[in-house]
């Protein structure tokens, strides 16, 4: 049997052989509430969308700021993230702003990459998935996670390399990885590294507090 965390959501997993008994399976992770409640514990902190927050934004950051009004545009000054409107609708209107720089700031690299590859990539699109950065669909489909752009810009470029490779090579083979290093100029270790160590952390970013 084994329990585990996921760093991303904080849910715990448990996974049992075929022939295990259920109930049994819970007894056992029931014996480590301790453990699971020490793990939950080092988990990031969310980070809510609110008024003086401070988030992550490319090379920089962000500070939110709200101020008293009725309009419900979204502004960029300097960095200031410059909003009114109702206080209740604020972290939606936050991440919808981010969505959308997301989607702009990813196609553009994708039309970059594709260039150089001389590949079409037929849409470029933006979600929310836990379990990837990014996903290359056989029909030229590109998605990623919005939350990229909250990344370091060498991470988000060099996922836009790597998805754009799959319209080469629709695997990991040494060839993909060898378009990979063509398209971005070298292999990016460094960028694998940087999702690795923090790429969970931007998922706690814009959850509301528990």
């Amino acid at each position: 049997m084994r329990l585990v965390i996921d760093p991303r959501t904080g849910r715990a997993r448990l996974t049992i052989p075929k022939r295990e008994s259920e109930r049994k399976a819970l007894a056992w992770a029931a014996e480590h509430a301790a453990w699971l409640a020490a793990e939950r514990a080092r988990l990031p902190q969310p980070r809510p969308f609110a008024d003086g927050a401070v988030i992550p934004f490319g090379d920089g950051t962000l500070t939110i700021a709200w101020t008293p009004g009725t309009s419900r545009l979204v502004r960029l000054d300097g960095d200031r993230l410059i909003l009114s409107g109702p206080p209740e609708t604020l972290a939606r209107r936050v991440e919808a702003w981010l969505r959308r720089v997301a989607l702009r700031l990813l196609s553009e690299d994708t039309a970059h990459y594709a260039a150089r590859a001389g590949v079409t990539v037929s849409k470029v699109a933006v979600g929310d998935a836990i379990g990837r950065w990014g996903s290359c669909a056989s029909t030229g489909v590109i998605r990623y996670s919005w939350r990229l752009v909250m990344a370091p810009e060498a991470v988000r470029r060099a996922t836009a390399a790597h998805e754009v490779a799959h319209r080469l090579h629709m695997n990991h083979s040494r060839a993909f990885h060898a378009a990979v290093e063509a398209l971005y100029g070298r292999a990016p270790d460094a960028e694998r590294a940087w999702l690795r160590a923090n790429g969970a952390a931007l998922h706690w970013i814009g959850r509301a507090a528990q």
